[in-house]
C-alpha cells in the first residue's frame, strides 16, 4: 500500500476494539520510529510515555475529559511531554550537539523569554507527534491524538518529572461499529488548490 493510500484511510478513531492488540514488536517499532523523529539544531526536548497498563490507563481515562473511552479502549497510549527545565536541556545539549548547534540555542533561542523558549519546545514535541500519526497510518493501526486531557493530572498519576505532557495519542483497533472510519463518515479536507500554493 502506498503512503498516500495510508493517508486516504487514516482517521481520528472514536471507538477501539479492546479485544484487538498491538503486537509487541510493532510498540517496539513506534519507540524507535519516536526516537528518530526530527527537530531543530536536533534538540530532542522531549519525552514519550507508553501506557499500556490498564490501572494506569482507568487513572487516566478520569483525568481525559471526551476521551475517557477510547483511553481505557485502546491497546496504548503514549503521551508526549517536553523538557520543563532550561536549564536541564542546556546541560543536554552541551553533551550531546555539536558546537554550532550549541551556538545556534545560544545565540537565537536562549535570549528569548522562558514561555518563547518552551514554545519552541512545544513545536518540536509536535513535529514528533506528526511522525507518529503517519507511522501508524503506514503501519495499520489506528491512532487517536488528544490534547482533551489534563496534563498536569497526567504529570502526577505517571510520575514525570523535568517534563510537561503536551499531548497523547491513543492508539489500537478500530472498533467495527466506529462511525468515524472512512467507510462509514468519508474523509473532508479542503481543495487542494485552497491550501497548497506552486510558484
Amino acid at each position: 500500500m502506498s503512503f498516500i493510500t495510508s493517508m486516504q484511510q487514516r482517521y481520528t478513531t472514536k471507538k477501539y476494539n479492546d479485544s484487538k492488540k498491538i503486537a509487541v514488536e510493532k510498540i517496539e517499532e513506534l519507540k524507535e520510529i519516536l526516537r528518530l523523529s526530527p527537530s531543530s539544531i536536533n534538540s530532542q526536548p522531549w519525552k514519550f510515555t507508553f501506557v499500556s497498563d490498564s490501572e494506569v490507563k482507568e487513572k487516566l481515562s478520569k483525568v481525559s475529559w471526551l476521551n475517557t473511552e477510547k483511553v481505557v479502549d485502546s491497546d496504548t497510549v503514549i503521551v508526549f511531554s517536553r523538557i520543563d527545565d532550561t536549564s536541564l536541556f542546556e546541560q543536554q545539549i552541551e553533551a550531546t550537539l555539536p558546537k554550532g548547534a550549541v551556538d545556534y540555542y545560544k545565540e537565537f533561542i536562549k535570549p528569548k523569554p522562558d514561555a518563547e523558549i518552551k514554545a519552541w519546545f512545544d513545536k518540536q514535541v509536535y513535529l514528533s507527534l506528526g511522525i507518529l500519526l503517519s507511522a501508524c497510518a503506514e503501519m495499520g493501526i489506528d491512532a487517536t491524538p488528544m490534547e482533551g486531557i489534563e496534563p498536569d493530572n497526567y504529570d502526577k498519576i505517571l510520575g514525570i518529572k523535568n517534563y510537561k505532557t503536551l499531548a497523547a495519542v491513543a492508539i489500537g483497533y478500530r472498533h467495527e461499529d466506529d462511525g468515524n472510519q472512512p467507510s462509514k463518515n468519508p474523509k473532508s479536507r479542503r481543495n487542494i488548490s485552497e491550501v497548497v500554493k506552486t510558484v
